[in-house]
C-alpha cells in the first residue's frame, strides 16, 4: 500500500541563511529534514510531499530537495497566500501564508493517498514513523501521534503545545497553551500534540468547505492562521470522525531558540555514530 509523507515548510521563508530549518545538525551538513526523510524511509513510506512557497523552490532543492530525492519520490505543493477560494482577495495587510491547514490544502491535488503530516523543523524519532505509517497502512481512521509533556521540553526557555484530552485511546478536544517548561502547571506525561498526524484524502473535501468560512470572519486579521489542529478537531465533531491518539515515548528534539542547537546537534551527531542513520 501506497503511504505519502506531507512535510510542511513553506515556513522557511525566502532567505535561508539564518532560518533554524536548515540549521546543519550532522557531521556533513544534514538538517533535520534529512533525520526525518531517512527515518520515513525506514518505516515504509514510498512517497515525500514538500510544502513550500514558489519563491523558494530553487534555493530549498539546492539545499536539502536534490539530497533528499535520492533517499525517495519527492514532489512539491506551493503555499501561497494569494491562494485563496474564489470570491476572495488578498488584502494588502497580509504577509504570511495562510497557517498549517492551507499548507495541507495545497497538496490537494497531489496526495492520492492515507498520508501522514509532519513540521520540517522537529525531529520526531523513527518509532513516531513506524507506528503512524503502520497505522495509515491498516485502518481507516484518522490519528495523530502523542507525545509526553517533558519529551519535548526545552532547557532553554518556554514552548507552545497542543495539550490534548483523550478518552479511550480518541482524541477528544487539543488546546494550544503557551509558556509551558519543565515546571509548568501539567504533569510532564501530559499527551502533546506536535503536529504529527495521519489523515486521508477525505480531509481536503472538509479543507475546502472550512477555508472560505475561516476568510469570511478573518480575512482582515492579518495574523490570523487557518490551523490544522483546529479543522481536525471541526471534523471530528461535525463529521462525527474520531482521531486515534498514538502514544510514543520518542523524544522530540528541534531547535526552538538558538541555544538549542548545540545539544539538538550532540543527539543527532550520537545518533549516527551508533549506526542510526548512514546518509552515504
Amino acid at each position: 500500500m501506497k503511504t505519502e509523507l506531507l512535510i510542511m515548510a513553506a515556513g522557511m521563508g525566502s532567505r535561508f541563511g539564518g532560518l533554524k530549518q536548515i540549521e546543519p545538525l550532522g557531521p556533513n551538513g544534514e538538517i533535520i529534514l534529512d533525520f526525518s526523510v531517512y527515518d520515513a524511509v525506514k518505516a515504509g513510506f514510498n512517497k515525500v510531499v514538500f510544502v513550500i512557497k514558489k519563491e523558494i523552490e530553487k534555493d530549498f532543492r539546492a539545499a536539502c530537495g536534490k539530497r533528499i530525492e535520492k533517499m525517495i519520490d519527492v514532489d512539491y505543493a506551493f503555499q501561497e497566500k494569494d491562494d485563496l477560494p474564489d470570491g476572495f482577495t488578498l488584502p494588502e495587510t497580509r504577509e504570511k501564508p495562510w497557517g498549517t491547514g492551507q499548507a495541507v490544502l495545497s497538496a490537494r491535488n497531489i496526495i492520492t493517498s492515507s498520508f501522514a503530516v509532519i513540521n520540517a523543523d522537529d525531529y520526531y524519532g523513527r518509532e513516531s514513523f513506524e507506528i503512524i505509517h503502520n497505522h495509515l497502512i491498516s485502518d481507516s481512521e484518522m490519528c495523530m501521534v502523542g507525545y509526553k509533556l517533558g519529551n519535548t521540553i526545552t532547557d532553554n526557555g518556554t514552548v507552545t503545545r497542543g495539550i490534548c484530552e483523550t478518552e479511550n485511546g480518541y482524541l477528544t478536544k487539543i488546546t494550544e497553551c503557551g509558556g509551558l517548561d519543565k515546571n509548568s502547571e501539567y504533569p510532564m506525561d501530559t499527551i502533546v500534540s506536535m503536529n504529527m498526524w495521519g489523515l486521508d484524502t477525505g480531509v481536503f473535501d472538509f479543507l475546502e468547505e472550512q477555508f472560505p468560512l475561516f476568510l469570511k470572519e478573518n480575512i482582515n486579521e492579518p495574523k490570523k492562521e487557518f490551523l490544522l489542529p483546529t479543522v481536525l478537531n471541526d471534523r471530528m465533531n461535525k463529521d462525527n470522525k474520531k482521531i486515534k491518539v498514538l502514544s510514543t515515548d520518542s523524544q522530540w528534539y528541534g531547535v526552538t531558540y538558538r541555544e538549542d542547537s548545540p545539544g539538538v546537534s550532540a543527539a543527532m551527531q550520537e545518533f549516527i555514530s551508533k549506526g542510526m542513520y548512514n546518509f552515504k
